[in-house]
């Protein structure tokens, strides 16, 4: 209306700020349907799968009454409750791997889940649909989410050997077992001869299959050697680098399995504000890794996925330690030019070859630090005075930041 004030610039700058042109949901349906869901149907599936299998066992097994209960071959039924909880094991580890976002565990979850949906099936029982229809739920989020799970499981040549050597002794075992099983008690099918080689080979020994000849207990000594061998390294390959990785993250510093795969990356001797933009500008073109004796900063990197060594970066040990003698480059930014200077020495007596690049926080000491070995010294002091001189003089903030910088003089 005409009687109407006019419109204050105030009031338009509120309107932008809280008018919301579109419209806010009532509910943020991906808040429940993300890959923390997924872990969770995962981890419930398996409690109700174990909860269902134990009252099955209770009961002292299943009759299957299911449409797909003639499906089964003779004698299945009676380990359909184990196979049950079997399943619930197996979702708990794939929840576990779910979790830590394991490409691996996605594809656990795919096997698991349409089990789920397949037992009641099967037995008929009431029990078995709950689990099923949480299966079938978890089914369509793990489906739904399946690019958040791309981690990949890196195992080490080692690793990889000591579980092959491990599945190879059973597979001998087994198949050793059910070659002479004339010359075994107890012993008369497959099945017979794998329940031998976990019992022989767990030192659990119940006596109810037992080798009669000279060769079958031979036979029976080397898997137990070999079992016992194969079992023991396999799993302290893989248990001793979980902790050293817990123990190493507590710290914010990298294991020795991590450092040797290390190659053509980037090490940042410091840390401070100057680094933070350089780890942004790095972090996509190649590796890198920071060595800096700052236990708080070096955990704080720990938590953003940055390569850490928490050590001295003028001592020349942990420069080795992180291959600078495979390094693509060195920067040296400790804030503190005598603190570069050492570190900038201790780099090129540990690789005379590669390049380093150090800033220089007092501009008279841009001489002395490549005196000392350094390839390249920037002065971050002498940027911003060009930079700020440029920027009143009115140009654009292309021309501050779009141009090339070839060198600063000293």
């Amino acid at each position: 209306m005409a009687t109407d004030p006019p419109e204050t610039a105030g009031d338009t700058a509120l309107d932008e700020l809280f008018h919301q042109p579109e419209q806010v949901p009532l509910v943020y349906w991906r808040t429940f349907s993300g890959g923390k869901t997924t872990v969770l149907l995962a981890g419930a599936a398996a409690t109700l799968t174990f909860v269902a299998g134990l009252s099955h066992l209770s009961r002292g097994g299943v009759t299957p009454t299911g449409p797909l209960a003639g499906a089964l071959p003779s004698g299945a039924a009676d380990v359909v409750p184990l196979a049950s909880i079997l399943v619930a094991f197996l979702l708990i580890v794939v929840a576990v791997g779910l979790r830590s976002r394991f490409r691996l565990a996605w594809y656990g979850a795919l096997g698991c889940f349409p089990a789920l949906l397949v037992l009641p099936l099967v037995t008929g029982a009431a029990s078995d649909a709950v689990p099923a229809l949480v299966g079938a739920v978890g089914l369509v989020s793990v489906i739904a989410n399946r690019t958040g799970f791309d981690r990949s499981v890196e195992l080490t040549p080692f690793q990889t050997t000591a579980l092959l050597a491990f599945v190879g002794v059973q597979v001998y075992g087994t198949v050793g077992t059910y070659a002479m099983r004339e010359d075994f008690v107890g012993v008369g099918t497959l099945t017979d001869a794998f329940y031998y080689i976990v019992v022989t080979g767990t030192t659990v020994g119940y006596g109810d299959a037992t080798p009669t000849t000279q060769v079958t207990k031979l036979f029976t000594l080397s898997v137990i050697v070999l079992g016992t061998g194969a079992f023991t390294v396999a799993t302290g390959s893989l248990i001793i680098p979980a902790l050293e990785s817990r123990i190493s993250s507590a710290f914010g510093t990298m294991t020795a399995s991590e450092l040797t795969l290390l190659e053509d990356h980037v090490l940042v001797l410091g840390h401070g504000e100057l680094t933070e933009p350089l780890l942004d500008e790095l972090a996509t073109t190649t590796d890198v890794v920071v060595v800096t004796p700052d236990a708080d900063a070096a955990a704080a990197l720990g938590d953003r996925d940055v390569n850490v060594l928490t050590a001295d970066p003028t001592d020349e040990a942990p420069l080795l330690d992180a291959r600078i003698d495979a390094a693509r480059g060195v920067v040296v930014a400790t804030d503190d030019d005598a603190r570069d200077a050492l570190a900038v020495v201790a780099a090129r007596q540990a690789n005379p070859d590669v390049r380093i690049v150090a800033a220089a926080t007092d501009q008279r000491h841009v001489d002395k630090l490549e005196t000392v070995g350094a390839d390249a010294v920037i002065s971050p002091a002498v940027i911003g005075g060009r930079l700020l001189g440029r920027s009143v003089l009115g140009e654009d903030e292309a021309g501050l930041f779009g141009g090339e910088t070839d060198s600063v003089p000293d």
